[in-house]
């Protein structure tokens, strides 16, 4: 597996990733997710070959903050590492950073798939989250 920056956006795979792992909302609008893919702060892909296993997307500043937007990794490629290996690619590029942050869903094992790689939970540090969608 070789992890790299994702520069060259390709709409039919992107479409097929979100909508293999149930992010349907956001491919309602390609066009608005083609934009928050360049106006990203960094796009690391996952590939094995010329084949891609999984996606992740941060914005911020890269200075102050970096916020993990997605993570995506196809159903047939996950439990093998390749989030894992996203994630920690973006902690290794970004070390100095103070704030990482990302919002998931609230199962037992992304909950548990964060906790692994050194995230808390805002109440656990004393914070709140809001959204307003």
């Amino acid at each position: 597996m070789e992890i790299k920056e994702y520069k060259d956006y390709k709409e039919a795979e992107i479409r097929r990733l979100y909508t293999e792992v149930g992010w349907t909302a956001y491919i309602e609008n390609m066009s608005a997710l083609e934009q928050g893919y360049k106006n990203s702060l960094l796009v690391l892909a996952a590939y094995e070959g010329d084949d891609l296993l999984g996606i992740i997307r941060v914005v911020g500043d890269g200075f102050t903050i970096v916020f993990v937007q997605d993570i995506l990794v196809f159903p047939k490629e996950q439990r093998k590492g390749v989030g894992t290996a996203l994630l920690k690619a973006v902690l290794d590029r970004y070390p100095d950073v103070r704030q990482i942050e990302l919002t998931t869903d609230n199962t037992p094992k992304t909950v548990a798939f964060y906790k692994s790689l050194g995230f808390s939970e805002f109440s656990e540090i004393g914070c709140s989250g809001f959204m307003r969608c």
